[in-house]
């Protein structure tokens, strides 16, 4: 170790090189980050506070990335992760930190966005403590595991971090427990059937995808089977086994993907037994959800930042709120009670579809939506004398369109609501917007527990 510790002295570090290094926080990726001679240093597993030995195992120009060898100091928010396959499936980046320790890192690394995309004063800006969970585990609704073979057995689970090789996942503890009950048995059908899998090395085989949603409130389950074409040998048989074996299984579809990709679903979806869709209720809400419906992967936290929205929007039943990439109107329409008028927009008709079949499912007679973009839409509304008081936005991770930016400094909401699921991109989208709207407000909200995301909700107010 001596030996290896002189070449510190060196001035660039060398891929297996040993040296001593003090972790300073937790980076957006989960990783314990620590300074080498002036150089970041990326080492998954290694927590604020620690006096670890890290070994290079890539080293690059501005950083390099390391593994720990040895922890001389260890943090007092170290844990033991309960999951046995933690540190090969990759699926999960915080296990090895107390949960309280999870919730304060997650606020670091909005803080972290904050100071690397903006010049706003964080000593003066309020961001408030990140809203967990009573419970931390078996959280998600949905699972997507991938189908292989191992000595002659089907398997299903997730691909390790940088890595082609399948982790087989019988009981995974931040899904919830009915979703591994189902796509376990399903696993056993598919083997005694002997129903061809796909065998991702050599591009050839069937049955891709395993994909199970459950129902938190109703307990109703929902099958996709993802397969490179449409004929499965044997279907009926399979059917058969999935309802006999798994009577919670209400709905059960098969989705068509032949290309080689690493997105989930295909654009054919075929319906092959039960219900065409599941029901999920939040709060006084229910939704039907069909095999490629978008909903919140979280439903507990859902309420939370919703309800965090609603707050954000302070509304008193007289203003007009516009739900800007509406989708199927979810939280626009959570804030309807409160509003006179929502009007909601997207470019995917489908969720304008959805949107409108959702407002009069729940009687809200006074939310209207549109297809088309909001940076077209706002400024004809504009032009007819109808300004909004309110525009929230919940944007995919790339954040907002910076044409969609500048017609809200063109139309002047008094608030502008902005829920985010990326802090880079949040922190790049307010720091655009500096010069006309004061950020109030920042409320980080754990949906993801155990992983290193972290959505937030911001409340602008116009200067």
């Amino acid at each position: 170790m001596k030996k290896q510790l002189k070449n510190n002295n060196d001035t660039q570090l060398k891929v297996k090189q040993q040296f001593p290094l003090t972790i300073k926080r937790i980076g957006i990726n989960g990783e314990g980050v620590g300074y080498f001679k002036r150089k970041v240093v990326f080492v998954p597993g290694a927590l604020p506070g620690e006096e670890v030995v890290v070994e290079a195992t890539k080293v690059h120009p501005k950083f390099t990335e390391g593994r720990v060898k040895k922890i001389r100091k260890k943090s007092p928010l170290r844990a033991t992760p309960p999951c046995l396959v933690y540190e090969t499936c990759g699926g999960c980046q915080l296990q090895h930190i107390t949960y309280e320790g999870q919730l304060e890192a997650k606020r670091d690394i909005l803080i972290q966005a904050l100071e690397r995309h903006t010049k706003l004063d964080l000593e003066t800006l309020d961001i408030r403590k990140t809203i967990g969970m009573d419970n931390p585990w078996h959280y998600r609704n949905k699972s997507q595991f991938q189908v292989g073979e191992r000595k002659g057995r089907v398997i299903a689970g997730l691909y390790s971090l940088d890595s082609h090789k399948l982790q087989d996942i019988d009981e995974c503890i931040v899904q919830h427990s009915a979703t591994n009950k189902v796509t376990t048995e399903i696993k056993r059908i598919i083997n005694d059937l002997n129903i061809p899998v796909f065998d991702k090395k050599h591009k050839k085989g069937l049955l891709k995808t395993i994909v199970t949603r459950v129902g938190f409130e109703t307990g109703q389950v929902q099958v996709v089977l993802v397969t490179t074409q449409k004929t499965i040998p044997r279907k009926e048989l399979l059917i058969a086994e999935i309802e006999k074996r798994l009577p919670e299984v209400v709905s059960i579809a098969q989705n068509v993907n032949p290309k080689k990709t690493s997105v989930i679903f295909g654009d054919d979806t075929y319906h092959l037994s039960g219900k065409e869709s599941i029901e999920e209720r939040l709060d006084e809400f229910t939704y039907e959800l069909s095999a490629r419906a978008f909903f919140q992967l979280n439903p507990i936290q859902t309420t939370k930042l919703y309800n965090e929205a609603k707050k954000a929007a302070g509304l008193t039943g007289t203003e007009k709120v516009v739900d800007a990439y509406c989708g199927v109107g979810t939280i626009g329409l959570w804030l309807a009670d409160q509003a006179k008028e929502i009007r909601g927009m997207d470019v995917v008709k489908e969720g304008i579809d959805d949107a409108k079949n959702n407002a009069k499912k729940f009687n809200v007679d006074h939310a209207h939506y549109y297809v088309g973009s909001a940076e077209k839409l706002l400024p004809e509304w504009k032009k007819e004398g109808w300004k909004p008081d309110v525009v929230l936005v919940d944007p995919p991770r790339t954040g907002c369109d910076r044409k969609f930016l500048d017609t809200i400094k063109q139309v002047k909401p008094k608030k502008f609501v902005y829920v985010s699921c990326n802090p880079s991109t949040l922190a790049k989208d307010i720091d655009y917007l500096k010069a006309e709207y004061k950020v109030e407000y920042l409320q980080p909200v754990d949906m993801f527990p155990q992983t290193a995301h972290v959505e937030c909700v911001t409340q602008l107010v116009l200067k």
